[in-house]
This record gives structure tokens, C-alpha cells and sequence, in this order.
């Protein structure tokens, strides 16, 4: 009987399980099995798998994180782990891989079709949204609505104090969190990796929004927003992952450190962190899950490899994977121009 592996790698996500069910489900439909790689790329250098079933994945669409466990193993780092991977590939009999992950994951992935022509179709998975090729990625929307919810708590706390709130979210290379979320929770103003942070903007704009009767404030700031281009802020110097990615931290304890020093505001930073790729995913994330795992698994079965599902105004399509990771998809400045409108000083 024909048999797809499926792989979870990279950070966790909300959505990683109705993608696997989905998948589950469309092969299982036409006669094939499915079986689980664990912990990502590490699964096919160990052997480790397990069964996966349309009776044991039936009830986990709600379910948070990824059944299948994850890791950021990248096998490219060591010549030895690719050999490794191709001969437990073949061992394991596998007729196609469906590979759920961001940029490194299916980085690594297009290596392997173009390099050794493995059967493999791409899901496209990070809170971030920085994929090229598809308008979101599932996790986007609940890390998006969990960082909302809380900035919506924790107002109350710097609207009771007049305090300034300086609020980290995720986001590397681009800041389509904390543009939503800046957005969504009417922040003073948001600080994201595609504009230089302007001090000077930020106090102007913080000092105008208390004369015009504000007592209190909020700062939004992508993790990877920088005070000079490249110049990150982190308080893990020298930590990189095996993709080489820098451990990001700290750049909101420093705004709001300057915050307080040039107001005289009292000055508080909050990192949201994994918060927002834990949980359940939003009912939105389940649906576009759910679609992209069913159109990746139909891949698989014509044969169409070498291809990442994407979704590209309400249809989910299919885009050529080399494209899809050749470039990180950075927010929509003009999308960004409508909060923009919000940080005016004039």
C-alpha cells in the first residue's frame, strides 16, 4: 500500500494537528497510509516514527502544538546527516513527504528535491507570516488575537498607573504581528524590522498623545525591530540555532529604558514570548489549516512534488517551493501606513 510520511519541524504552531489530520484523512481516502516523522528532520536521521491513523488523529484539529513533536535539526549542517536522511527515507518506503514548516523547514526540504528528487510537497507554517507565495499562513491569526487579548488585559494595569507599556511580539525579519496587533489594540505607535526605530519619533509622538488627554501608553515592537539596520537587540549574544538564526530578546526592555529616561513616564516592557504560538488555534486557523493539509495531501497524490500549498485570496493553490522560500515576505507597508496615520506629530 502506498505510504506518505508527514513532518512537523521548526517553531510549534496552532494548526500543526488539523494539518496532519487533514492529510490523514485525503490519503486514507484513496487507500494510502500515513506515517508520522518525529521531531522534524531529526525523525528521518533516527528512524523514530509513529502510526498515524484517521481513528488517532480524528479529535485533534483543537489541539495546540504538533502531535508529532518538532525540532530546528537542519541536516545540511553535517554532509554524514543527509546520507542519514536519504537511506532512513528509503528504508521507510516512503512514496511522498509532506513537510509542515517555515522557512528553514522547507528550506531544507527544496534542497533535498532539487539535490536527490525526493517526493516531497511543502505546508507553509509560521506565526511570523513571512512566507512568500501565500497571503497567510496558518498560526498568524491566533498568535495575532492571543498578543491582542493581552495587551487588552494588561491595559488596565498603565491605564490604572499611568504608566507606558512597551510590548514585545515575535516576528524576526518582519513585522506583520505587531502591525496587526499595534493596529488591532490602538497602540501609541509600533515599532516593526522594516523601519529603523526613531527614538525621537517615539518620544514626540508618546509626549502628544498625554496632551491630548491620553494618561497612559502603549509601544508595540517586533522582537527583530533594530535601532540601526542588522543591529539586533539580544540578551543571548552568540546563541544561533543550527539554521545560524541569532536568539532574539531584549529590544523592549531598551525602548522603554529610553522611554522613561527622556518622559519621566514610569516605563514597564512585557514579552509576550511563547504565548503567542501556544493554545488552541482561532476557528480561522483550523479552517485554513485544514485546507492547506487536505491540498497538500491531493499534491501527493498526482505526483506534483516540489510544490508548497498556498493560499492566494480564498483559494488554496499551488506554488513552486523554490519560490516560496527564496524570499521573506515582509508586512505591507501600505498596510502599515493606515497605523502609521495614528504616529503623526504634526
Amino acid at each position: 500500500m502506498p505510504l506518505v510520511g508527514i513532518l512537523t519541524g521548526g517553531g510549534d504552531c496552532p494548526g500543526l494537528n488539523a494539518v496532519i489530520r487533514a492529510a490523514v484523512r485525503r490519503v486514507a481516502n484513496d487507500g494510502w497510509d500515513s506515517v508520522g516523522v518525529v521531531d522534524g528532520w531529526k525523525g528521518l536521521l533516527t528512524g523514530d516514527t509513529m502510526e498515524l491513523t484517521v481513528d488517532n488523529t480524528i479529535d485533534i484539529i483543537a489541539r495546540g502544538g504538533t502531535i508529532l513533536g518538532t525540532s530546528r535539526t537542519n541536516p545540511y549542517k553535517r554532509p554524514e546527516d543527509v546520507e542519514k536522511l536519504l537511506e532512513t527515507y528509503t528504508a521507510l518506503g516512503l512514496d511522498g513527504l509532506i513537510a509542515i514548516g517555515g522557512d528553514d523547514t522547507l528550506g531544507v526540504a527544496d534542497k533535498l528535491v532539487k539535490d536527490h528528487a525526493l517526493n516531497i510537497v511543502g505546508v507553509p507554517k509560521t506565526i511570523d507570516n513571512d512566507l512568500s507565495c501565500t497571503d497567510f499562513t496558518f498560526g498568524f491569526d491566533t498568535a495575532v488575537n492571543i498578543a491582542t487579548e493581552s495587551i487588552d488585559r494588561i491595559v488596565t494595569t498603565a491605564r490604572s498607573h499611568h504608566r507606558c507599556l512597551v510590548v514585545e511580539c515575535m516576528g524576526r525579519h518582519a513585522g506583520w504581528i505587531a502591525g496587526y496587533v499595534g493596529m488591532a489594540s490602538g497602540a501609541d505607535i509600533t515599532l516593526v524590522p522594516e523601519k529603523p526605530i526613531d527614538m525621537d519619533r517615539v518620544i514626540a509622538v508618546l509626549k502628544r498623545n498625554r496632551q491630548q488627554g491620553r494618561n497612559y501608553n502603549v509601544v508595540v515592537v517586533s522582537e527583530g525591530a533594530v535601532f540601526q539596520a542588522g543591529d539586533y537587540v539580544t540578551s543571548y549574544e552568540g546563541e544561533v540555532d543550527e539554521f545560524g538564526n541569532v536568539r532574539l530578546g531584549g529590544v523592549a526592555n531598551r525602548v522603554a529604558e529610553l522611554i522613561e529616561k527622556h518622559t519621566g513616564y514610569e516605563t514597564r516592557s512585557v514579552v509576550l514570548g511563547h504565548l503567542q504560538r501556544g493554545g488552541v488555534p482561532t476557528a480561522f486557523d483550523r479552517v485554513l489549516a485544514t485546507r492547506l493539509g487536505y491540498a497538500a495531501a491531493e499534491l501527493v497524490l498526482k505526483g506534483d512534488f516540489g510544490k508548497m500549498v498556498a493560499l492566494r485570496g480564498n483559494e488554496i493553490v499551488a506554488a513552486d517551493l523554490s519560490e516560496a522560500v527564496g524570499e521573506t515576505k515582509t508586512l505591507d507597508m501600505d498596510l502599515f501606513a493606515i497605523a502609521e496615520a495614528f504616529f503623526t506629530v504634526d
